[in-house]
């Protein structure tokens, strides 16, 4: 029997995907009703036939067949939701190669509102973030040309280029009378999607920018470091930092959960059939040693990091602590289609924690909610719209959805609260009836 490989994606942005699943293919009876819905689904397609015909017959210029038909999928997915789309040969090669963590371009995590390119976290020591683009922040023209009319894909395309060559962004901001003007010099982007230190002599500091092919390999090789740096009851406890992380693989979401859990349920996978319900758990032990830990989140949190953030709250494994996350809690399935061809990346599911909880549209609610002091001059364009007012989103349970959510975090450490708080709660400094968390997990061991 044949089988179809696709590819399981999780991101806020456009983002790619690894994780390997068959899909095999199911037998279709119809019955009189079902026969009268397809023969009016091909009536439809006829008439599609029909337009695309007429449209290079007698448009005042000759069309690009390829382009009508690809515009014409992309037009029929991204009305689906707003994270399915249409990937051309080359965006699936150059997904192929952001998930391996190392590509040419900006380091933008990008994604399209109301016809223009909204950013949803610059990418740490990249381009982007040196020159001071902003979470929030709305592109509406890249050098000369304007980014209205063009797909998602198309304007990641014109962002990336030759390393070396420089693109001038022109940005609107929330606070600003006025365009800003930015010039980047494209770069290799090589992210590191995990960095460690050590925050005085005893806390174990994590901060994971996204979750990539090497996120895991980086997190295990980080916590070794801290380890030896802190060896004993010299560390009190761990910080894992996943603010404005747009999210990423999914497999990656999952055995990041696990390097902090000895067992239990991480994540379960839900699409349109009860038979596709997967679930996913823990194996192999806790790496840190059951040390305290606790985990930093934002509005810019998203997807993989809100499973991650989930998991450890449910099981009571960690304190989650912060501003309520974004609320992506669908998956996409990346579906090549051949050679030359591209590929497809479709919702082909919604996640949920392991007590059950479904985040779509609404987020991760923080045990302790800790807002940052933002300055003056950016007031009012530092929280982020979330899931929730993404045109087309999937709906949340009913009555729950919420949107905003702060995303602002201090480039200095010492005005960083959330930071701040953390790192007292571990050392006893501060006091609070969510930390630690309760020893009994409110899911299934």
């Amino acid at each position: 029997m044949m089988r179809k490989t696709s590819l399981i994606l999780l991101g806020a942005a456009a983002g790619a995907a690894l994780t390997l699943v068959a899909v095999q293919p199911r037998a279709i009876f119809f019955g009189s009703s079902a026969r009268a819905a397809v023969a009016d689904t091909y009536k439809q397609l006829n008439l599609f036939g029909d337009v695309f015909e007429r449209v290079r017959a007698d448009y005042v210029e000759k069309p690009d067949d390829t382009k009508l038909i690809e515009n014409a999928i992309n037009g029929m997915l991204t009305n689906l939701d707003p994270h399915s789309s249409y990937m051309d040969p080359k965006s699936f090669r150059d997904m192929q190669v952001q998930t391996r963590g190392e590509f040419g371009g900006l380091g933008i995590e990008v994604t399209m509102e109301e016809g223009l390119i909204k950013v949803v976290s610059p990418i740490d020591d990249t381009p982007a973030s040196k020159a001071g683009v902003l979470a929030n922040d709305l592109i509406t023209k890249l050098d000369d040309d304007q980014v209205q009319g063009l797909t998602l894909n198309q304007a990641v395309e014109k962002m990336r280029g030759p390393v070396n060559t420089k693109i001038r962004l022109t940005i609107m901001r929330k606070g600003s009378d006025k365009p800003i003007e930015l010039t980047l010099t494209r770069d290799i982007i090589r992210v590191r999607p995990v960095k460690t230190e050590v925050k005085g002599e005893d806390i174990g500091y994590i901060r994971m920018s996204q979750f990539n092919e090497q996120t895991t390999e980086a997190l295990k090789k980080g916590i070794a470091d801290i380890k030896t740096k802190l060896p004993g009851d010299k560390l009190k406890g761990y910080v894992l930092d996943l603010r404005n992380n747009p999210g990423g693989l999914l497999d990656q979401a999952i055995s990041v959960s696990a390097a902090f859990l000895d067992k239990g349920e991480i994540v379960s996978t839900r699409g349109r059939n009860a038979e596709e319900t997967q679930r996913f758990n823990a194996r192999g032990g806790d790496l840190t040693g059951h040390k305290p830990v606790i985990v930093l989140i934002n509005g810019g949190s998203a997807s993989a990091s809100e499973i991650v953030a989930g998991a450890l709250q449910d099981h009571k494994r960690a304190t989650v602590l912060g501003s309520r996350s974004f609320g992506k809690g669908s998956v996409q399935t990346i579906i090549p289609l051949g050679s030359g061809n591209g590929a497809l990346r479709l919702t082909t599911a919604r996640y949920y924690t392991p007590s059950g909880r479904s985040i779509q549209a609404k987020g991760i609610t923080p045990d302790i909610e800790v807002l940052q002091d933002v300055p003056e001059d950016m007031k009012n364009r530092t929280d982020s719209k979330g899931e929730a007012s993404l045109r087309g989103h999937l709906t949340g349970d009913p009555g729950n959805e919420q949107t905003g959510s702060q995303s602002f975090v201090p480039k200095e450490e010492k005005d960083d609260k959330a930071l701040k708080m953390a790192v007292d709660l571990l050392r006893g400094a501060q006091v609070n009836s969510a930390f630690p968390p309760t020893a009994k997990a409110a899911v299934p061991n």
